[in-house]
């Protein structure tokens, strides 16, 4: 029985690592480039003002261990967009239930259309990807779009809203080799500002989902946050706790880091970093949790 990483992240010292990932002197930087094996507070020197003026020995490290474990070789994806259906309210997401837009979901023929367009494009694997809601994006549908494609495609991963394990291993049964399921944020303040209505809101469920994936039986888990919701610093640390978290629980998957980074746009979601706790909640127009000072 795997315990969860929502236990493991309650302890973490996250303000700790981020205060000495900003105040890390290059001697410190140097010493944990140093290392074979890095701790949490390795990483966060890694990533401090100090460690950007050691930018090529960190290069040359990343490089030295990508080359090791993975040779000179680029993996390709393409993403398949089944359905912007969707149940949640996130201020920063086209697909957001609020937003006044065309709201379309493939049929079989469709997708099974649109997955041959990307095979003759050489595209060998594909990430079908669709928003939140049973209703037009039940896990039967998923396991019926991906058995379609089972056959044509070689490699099948999936980027949809969080199911039950039990909602999971048909899917998996029907041929679905990964999973990718951003956090998004870390920061609890953050998501409960960002995540207002759907059962999104459920920061625990949310981060318990690789795990659940894992006992489905997907052979590869990704995760990642995305970057511009909230303290970047914070965001990389917990990624990599995470990350060493399923390393050691979740062994017998492969494991993707995705850094998605969320830009300013005009018109559009601008993000909250500057404000404190307590005032990014009342931007968005909630009550202040407990949690929140």
């Amino acid at each position: 029985m795997i315990v969860s990483f929502v236990a493991e992240f309650k302890s973490l010292p996250l303000a700790a690592l981020v205060e000495r990932s900003r105040t890390a002197s290059a001697a410190a930087v140097r010493a944990s480039l140093g290392r074979s094996r890095l701790s949490l507070e390795d990483f966060a020197h890694l990533i401090s003002p100090a460690g950007a003026e050691l930018l090529e020995p960190l290069s040359q490290r990343s490089q030295q261990m990508t080359r090791q474990r993975f040779g000179k070789v680029i993996r390709l994806f393409a993403p398949l967009y089944l359905s912007n259906e969707c149940i949640n309210a996130c201020p920063y997401c086209g697909f957001s239930r609020g937003n006044p837009i065309l709201r379309v979901t493939l049929t079989r023929d469709e997708v099974r259309r649109e997955a041959r367009a990307l095979l003759e494009q050489g595209f060998r694997n594909i990430l079908l990807v669709a928003g939140e809601h049973p209703k037009f994006v039940s896990a039967a549908y998923l396991a019926d779009c991906v058995g379609l494609l089972h056959e044509e495609v070689p490699s099948l991963s999936l980027e949809i809203g969080p199911l039950e394990t039990e909602d999971y291993r048909p899917i998996v049964r029907a041929g679905a080799e990964g999973l990718v399921v951003y956090q998004e944020t870390y920061d609890r303040a953050v998501y409960a500002a960002m995540h207002t209505a759907g059962p999104k809101r459920d920061f625990a469920w949310r981060m318990e989902t690789p795990e659940r994936a894992y006992a489905a039986g997907f052979r590869r888990i990704g995760i990642g946050a995305l970057y511009g919701l909230g303290d970047w610093r914070l965001e990389a640390i917990s990624v990599a706790a995470h990350a060493g978290y399923l390393l050691r629980n979740c062994w017998k998957a492969q494991l993707t880091i995705s850094l998605p980074r969320l830009r300013p746009c005009a018109g559009e979601f601008q993000p909250l970093t500057h404000l404190s706790d307590r005032e990014l909640v009342r931007a968005v127009g909630l009550r202040p949790s407990p949690d929140v000072p």
